[in-house]
């Protein structure tokens, strides 16, 4: 499911998708799952959160574009209580990897209901 969230004075609109992510940070986590997606940054669900300003290294998987998006992130927030969920920023995308993102997106809106 692809669902636009409320803006709540963001920069970029996040996303409901249904994709999973490998993350490097003070640990090795493996298919941890998202809960939504922007061009800005993502909200992981995992039950091994990291601090604030931990920096992390993404692996975003998007097998219907058959491509891996390999991004680094800081974690700008972390919630300790079940369900236990952090924000990550993204540092260091650049236009390619923007435009990676956008297509994942776009096809998502247009092949799962909102």
């Amino acid at each position: 499911m692809v669902k636009e969230l409320a803006k709540e004075n963001r920069q970029f609109p996040r996303y409901e998708v249904v994709a999973y992510v490998d993350y490097v940070g003070n640990e090795v986590l493996l298919f941890h799952r998202i809960e939504n997606i922007s061009l800005g940054g993502m909200c992981l669900q995992t039950a091994s959160v990291e601090e604030r300003g931990t920096i992390v290294d993404l692996s975003i998987n998007f097998p219907d574009l058959n491509t891996t998006l390999a991004v680094q992130g800081e974690v700008v927030w972390a919630n300790l209580e079940t369900p236990m969920d952090m924000g990550i920023r993204f540092l260091d995308l650049d236009e390619e990897r923007k435009e990676i993102l956008r297509r994942y997106i776009q096809q998502a809106k247009k092949t799962k209901p909102v």
